[in-house]
């Protein structure tokens, strides 16, 4: 019976997340991503239980067939999501609680080779847009937003929106107000300064264009040389 409510919310999370959804039965015969969490159940139980090769076959397979990669010893929640799901890694010491939604393109990856935790943990209700890289064993935690394209290479606070190349907070939602406080983005503040120095030197430039033909029209003598030169 709770593998029955597990699979029941699964499919809840689709109808919560996807507007193009129409009904339970395209879920589950047409929605890869609920698929590859299936077949994800069955490796994950038979890597628990320290089955050899067959969960990674498992693996394989599902991949095979759905395009996403989830490694057996991934340990995911309830509720989870994958959109459309082309090309989505989740590395073996991954951890995904409950309620989060990760779109195509998005990799749970490691950069170490010891054989130690590696991957990232992601809190209730993530969601990470599409092409998104999580990299090393930190922690995305609840109510975080991630942005499409972003790569994340360290741990980010509860109720914030990350987005760039490195990932960088750039607002956090108080959930009990439901307001937003936008942080100073450095980098854009620089290419912000940058734009008006730009804007300011062509204003003086021509200022000072505008000045020196003014001078050559009212002296004729600079007029003559200047119609000579040309």
């Amino acid at each position: 019976m709770r593998l029955i409510r597990s699979i029941r919310r699964d499919i809840r999370a689709v109808f919560e997340h996807d507007p193009a959804v129409r009904s339970a039965w395209e879920v589950i015969f047409a929605y890869p991503g609920f698929h590859a969490r299936q077949w994800h159940r069955l490796a994950h139980t038979l890597w628990n239980w320290r089955i050899p090769f067959f969960p990674r076959l498992i693996s394989h397979i599902s991949r095979f067939f759905t395009g996403i990669e989830i490694h057996p010893g991934a340990r995911i929640g309830e509720g989870f999501f994958i959109d459309h799901g082309m090309g989505v890694v989740i590395g073996e010491t991954s951890e995904i609680k409950d309620n989060v939604a990760l779109y195509q393109g998005v990799t749970l990856g490691g950069t170490s080779l010891q054989k130690k935790k590696r991957h990232p943990t992601l809190g209730n209700n993530v969601v990470v847009g599409a092409g998104a890289k999580l990299i090393g064993a930190i922690t995305i935690n609840a109510n975080v937003k991630v942005g499409a394209g972003s790569v994340v290479i360290s741990s980010v606070p509860p109720n914030a929106t990350v987005v760039g190349v490195p990932g960088r907070v750039v607002e956090i939602r108080n959930p009990d107000t439901d307001t937003v406080e936008k942080l100073p983005d450095p980098v854009w503040e620089k290419l912000e300064n940058l734009e008006k120095r730009i804007a300011e030197v062509e204003k003086r430039l021509g200022a000072a264009r505008a000045t020196g033909e003014a001078a050559v029209s009212a002296d004729p003598l600079l007029s003559k040389r200047t119609d000579e030169s040309t």
